[in-house]
């Protein structure tokens, strides 16, 4: 069993930055690959981002390359999400999770992902 709990979100201006945090407990974090998904009112929880068990290897959703930037620390049982350049469609509720399986590539899919955090809001205004 895995606990993942996320942290850092909230209300930010377009333009600004957030970093969001997920710690986990319960499993060696750094035996699995991590990802970020978010979810808007009415939306598809969509992938943001994705890294290998070391860190290595990292995966981007096309709307947010080149502005997020997704790290760990395996010491601390930590993965991040550096967020620049907020725009009003990147509001949504934040998800990290947890993929057991080791694969090739970075898992996009949300079926691929064994466990969740309870997610985290991030508002940004225009």
């Amino acid at each position: 069993q895995v606990q993942l709990v996320e942290s850092g979100g909230g209300l930010v201006q377009a333009g600004g930055s957030l970093r969001l945090s997920c710690v986990g407990s319960g499993r060696t974090f750094s035996s699995y690959a991590m990802g970020w998904f978010r979810q808007a009112p009415g939306k598809e929880r969509e992938f943001v981002a994705g890294c290998s068990w070391s860190g290595g290897t990292t995966s981007y959703a096309d709307s947010v390359g080149g502005r997020f930037t997704i790290s760990r620390d395996n010491a601390k049982s930590t993965v991040y999400l550096q967020m620049n350049s907020l725009k009003p469609e990147d509001t949504a509720v934040y998800y990290c999770a947890a993929d057991f399986f080791r694969r090739p590539v970075i898992a996009t899919a949300r079926r691929d992902y064994d466990y969740w955090g309870q997610g985290t809001q991030v508002t940004v205004s225009s």
